[in-house]
């Protein structure tokens, strides 16, 4: 009778967790699944944006779109920028990290600050730094031309390799913080104790850092460098507000070629290609991130 009880009542607690668990699976399927199953599908129609009728076409738009010129063009642009703002988003905020976890004076109101860039709307952060850029009146030109440094202002947003080096920096500054907060929560973790050991084997300031420092902080790295890979790999606003894609596609990205397609092009059924393939890539940076966050736990 007990056991028929319990059975009873492990019945009654699996329905209760299906119950509770049933709004988050219908929220999931309705912005993950239903997306995702609809571009697929989209993929495989000629489809005209304003009225979407179109006709079946298969798996024409990705035998066009592989062949297009553009499209990797637009992969090259961005593996160039999710590589670059990478790597100068992981050097200033392991150095900003570093910095702040000293015992420094004005530590408290330096953590405050530092996550100003993140926090920012990436809508007026762009704006800002468009005045700062603008070759008649910004101030990074009238700064550089009082100082003797140039004797004519930089096009930085109109020409190459400066708009991409532009486009860059302000993605690196934007998006930093996050790294300086993941990594200065690891270091807050470091046994002091490892520290201690490394100055009495004589170990300077920098050998810490490579001996200490820099292996405790490579699993963080590994799923910082995967979550901001994947972020960065996608990223819309930023690169559109900046540049637009110019000059002449020269920083269009895949998101950039997306929306072009779609609401400049009126090829819906293109552009949901365009955002399969997208997919497909960025799959790849999620397995590994995965499959890395598993080793981790383990």
């Amino acid at each position: 009778m007990a056991r028929i009880d319990q059975t009873v009542l492990e019945r009654q607690y699996s329905r209760l967790g299906l119950l509770l668990i049933a709004p988050t699976v219908l929220v999931f399927c309705a912005v993950i699944v239903y997306p995702l199953i609809s571009a697929i599908y989209l993929s495989l129609f000629n489809i005209f944006t304003p009225t979407l009728e179109g006709s079946w076409v298969g798996l024409d738009n990705y035998g066009a779109l592989l062949a297009k010129g553009e499209f990797w063009s637009a992969l090259a642009n961005n593996l160039i920028w999710t590589a670059g703002t990478l790597s100068l988003q992981i050097i200033f905020g392991v150095g900003m990290a570093l910095v702040l976890h000293q015992n420094i004076w004005f530590r408290s109101l330096a953590r405050s600050l530092i996550l100003f860039p993140y926090f920012i709307s990436t809508v007026v952060a762009v704006l800002v730094w468009k005045w700062l850029f603008n070759d008649l009146y910004g101030i990074l030109n009238h700064l550089m031309m009082s100082a003797g440094l140039i004797d004519m202002p930089i096009d930085y947003l109109g020409t190459m390799p400066n708009a991409m080096i532009s486009v860059i920096l302000v993605g690196a500054w934007k998006y930093f913080p996050f790294v300086v907060i993941a990594v200065l929560a690891r270091l807050q973790t470091i046994p002091e104790h490892l520290y201690e050991a490394a100055r009495i084997d004589g170990a300077g300031p920098f050998a810490r850092f490579l001996d200490v420092t820099l292996p405790q902080l490579r699993d963080v790295l590994v799923v910082i460098i995967m979550l901001r890979a994947i972020w960065d790999f996608k990223e819309f606003d930023l690169i559109f507000l900046m540049t637009g894609g110019g000059p002449t596609a020269s920083t269009q990205t895949l998101p950039l070629l997306v929306y072009k397609e779609a609401f400049a092009m009126n090829q819906m059924g293109m552009a949901a290609a365009y955002a399969v393939v997208m997919m497909a890539i960025m799959l790849v940076f999620m397995i590994i991130y995965i499959r890395r966050t598993r080793e981790v736990q383990e």
